[in-house]
Formats: C-alpha cells, structure tokens, sequence
C-alpha cells in the first residue's frame, strides 16, 4: 500500500514538472509576445490574465467532470487540452494573430485548472502522516519546470523564422509526455459511504475560519505572486534588461516556489501550519522591499527568489489546511469552491498587472500587494488565536474534570 501512494505521488509530482513547465514557459513569453501582437500595449498582460480566467471558469466544471468519472479521465483531459493549446499558439504567432494566441492561452488555462487538483489526488491517496509530505512533493514537480522552463526558452525563442513559435511547439511534447505519465495512474477509488455520507451545505463549510483563512492563504500568495511574476519580464524590458535576464530571474523564481517543497511538509509538521503560512506572508513582504529600494538585475533576482519560497508556504500551508476543512463526501464541490474563487483572485491581479505597470509603474505594482498581504497575515492571526482559546479552554476542561 505504501509502495503504491508514492508511485502514484511521484506520477503526479511528475506530471506537475511537466505542466508547471509549460506554465514557466508561458509566464516567461506571453506577455512580451502580447506586447508584439497587440495594438493597444496596455493589453500586453491580457493572454495570462485571460488564461487565469480560463482557470477560474474550468475549475469547477473539471471537479464535477472528476467526480463522475474519476480523477485520471480529468487529468488525461487537462493534458490533451495543454497539447491544443501549444498548436495554436504557435500558429496564432505565425499569423500574427492577437486573439487567437489569447485563445491559445486560455486552453492552457483549462489545462491548468485539471493540474490544480494533482495536489487534491496526493493528499487523497496518501495516509494521514504522509498527507502535507505529498502535497509538498507533488508541487516540488515544479523543481524541474524552473530549469526546463526557461531553458526551452532560451533554447528555442529564436530558432526558425518565427520568433518563439518553436517554443510553443515544444508545449505540444510536453502534454504528450504528461499523457503517457497520467495513463500510469492507479489512484484508489472513493468508497460508496465516503462518496455519499452526510455532507453540509457549501455556504456552511465557507464561513468556517478554517476555510476562510485555508482561501486567503492560497488565494492571496498566488495573487500577490503572479500579479509580480506577470509584470516581471515586461518591467525588466521596460528597464533595459534582455530577455536572457529575465529567463534567468524567473528561473530562479520557480526555484523559488517550488524547492522549498522538499522540506515544507516537514515544517508544518514541526510547526504547525499558521506559523508556516505566517512566514511565507513575511517573505513575500520582503520581496515588496526588495523591489521598492532599486531596478537592476539583483533586485529582481533576489526579489523574485523570496517571492517564491513565500508563495510557497502560503500554497502548501493553506491547501494542508483546507483538506481539515471538509468531510470526504464534501470534498468535490469545497476543492472546486476554494480553487474557483483562488483563480478569481488571481485573475483580477493579473489584469490588473499590466494597466499598473503601463500607467503607473513596477514600484505601483509592488505598492498594491501590501494590503492583501496585510488581510493574509490577519486571518492567520484571527485563526491562530481562536485555536489557543479552544486548546486552553479544553486543557480547563479536562483538569475541572480531573478535580
């Protein structure tokens, strides 16, 4: 039975590496291949924005689709999707087509949206002890996007005629390759009494503070990381630095996210989740600082590093803490709620990313994050006092008792 939950997590860890791959690759490129296809530059960002939408619309659609016909259906067709979606974009670049390379990206975001449930499935098939170990492997995956992604880039921008469509063709070999990893899946299947037992109504489920903090944990460190991430590369442009620079910063900033996994489990384990989730809002705090004091190459560098060890405690601690947050009959429609509204965030902060850097500047995007990083660090406060007055109140409780 071991043996078995860490195949299926290193499948799953492996298909992660090959999606967050093509995710590097398109953060890396879409929004500087945008600001070539696009008339109005302030759309530049529009591609990765509207990929998030996509994200956001899929999630609860590929969760219901998931239920009926299980968890392996979902992600083979989620890799298929990304395969499409590399096709047109290399066509869309070909034909110098704007909207068609914004279609382009939204199909990866529909790929997107059945990879965000990788970590779902590990956490599913793993025992209790080894649960917060598995969603740290699975997005430890990552570890590998963060040398490919950018390599293929590098690598392919400019080979051919057509600059980077040989890039988005190599996402056609990715999703290949992620189809025949999934095909390997054995995931254990959900018993009839778990799949149909007692289960409570959404909205109850989401005013539990476990569940609010559990979403603004994930929902702002993803919001605040990519609305970063996406003005990156067209701000070191802004500023003069090739695009070799800024592959190499994001290279490091995907490091950044998912190193950190190897070991994250291993810390919440030892320190409890609130305080884990705590430190990832103060780096990313410390990233804003980092960014505001100057614009050469290692204040980017050392910026987006921290940006993404932050994002890192908050997306591990915060989808840990969810999964205390349901029952198993409940799972489905709580995962597809907190994701759903996840991309939501994430969406309005990645349209928002490029109007800010057009109008305003990198300083104003960095600028904008501080408050919901001041919301994040509130409700972990709020969460972690309200588990210290139930630990005390038991403690009284039992030693009343005792008397």
């Amino acid at each position: 039975m071991i043996a078995v939950e860490k195949r299926n997590v290193l499948i799953l860890a492996s298909a992660q590496a090959l999606f967050q791959t093509v995710s590097v690759m398109v953060i890396t490129l879409s929004g500087i291949v945008g600001w070539m296809l696009a008339a109005d530059k302030s759309l530049a960002t529009l591609p990765i924005a509207m990929l998030m939408v996509a994200a956001a619309a899929t999630m609860i659609p590929a969760s219901l689709f998931m239920q009926r016909y299980g968890r392996k259906a979902g992600f083979l067709l989620g890799a298929i999707l990304g395969t499409i979606a590399g096709l047109l974009a290399a066509v869309a670049i070909w034909l110098e087509s704007f909207p068609m390379f914004v279609a382009a990206n939204m199909l990866v975001g529909c790929y997107q949206a059945f990879a965000q449930y990788y970590r779902f499935a590990a956490a599913e098939a793993a025992s209790a002890d080894f649960r917060s170990r598995a969603i740290s492997w699975v997005i430890a995956g990552g570890v590998i996007a963060a040398v490919a992604g950018p390599n293929l880039v590098r690598f392919t921008q400019n080979v051919g005629t057509v600059p980077s469509a040989l890039t988005y063709l190599s996402m056609v070999a990715l999703g290949i390759m992620a189809i025949v990893l999934l095909s390997r899946l054995s995931l254990p299947t959900v018993s009839t009494t778990e799949a149909h037992g007692p289960a409570r109504a959404l909205p109850v489920i989401m005013r539990q503070p476990i569940f609010l903090t559990a979403l603004a944990g994930s929902s702002i460190g993803a919001a605040v990381m990519l609305m970063v991430m996406t003005a990156t590369p067209l701000a070191m442009k802004i500023c003069g630095q090739p695009i070799g620079a800024a592959a190499t910063v994001i290279q490091w900033h995907v490091l950044g996210m998912f190193a950190p996994s190897f070991f994250t489990g291993n810390l919440i384990r030892r320190f409890g989740v609130l305080r884990i989730m705590g430190l990832g809002v103060a780096l990313l705090a410390g990233h804003v600082a980092i960014a505001l004091s100057g614009i050469e190459y290692l204040h980017f560098l050392s910026g987006l590093i921290l940006l993404g060890v932050g994002w890192n405690f908050l997306f591990v601690g915060g989808t840990t803490l969810l999964t205390e947050a349901y029952r198993p009959s409940e799972r489905a429609k709580v995962q597809a709620a907190h994701d759903f509204l996840m991309y939501i965030a994430v969406s309005i902060a990645t349209f928002s990313s490029g109007s800010l850097l057009s109008a305003f500047g990198w300083r104003a995007v960095n600028l904008a994050v501080l408050p919901m990083l001041a919301i994040a660090l509130l409700m972990i406060i709020v969460l972690g006092v309200q588990r210290k007055r139930v630990r005390q109140n038991s403690k009284a409780a039992l030693s009343s008792s005792a008397v």
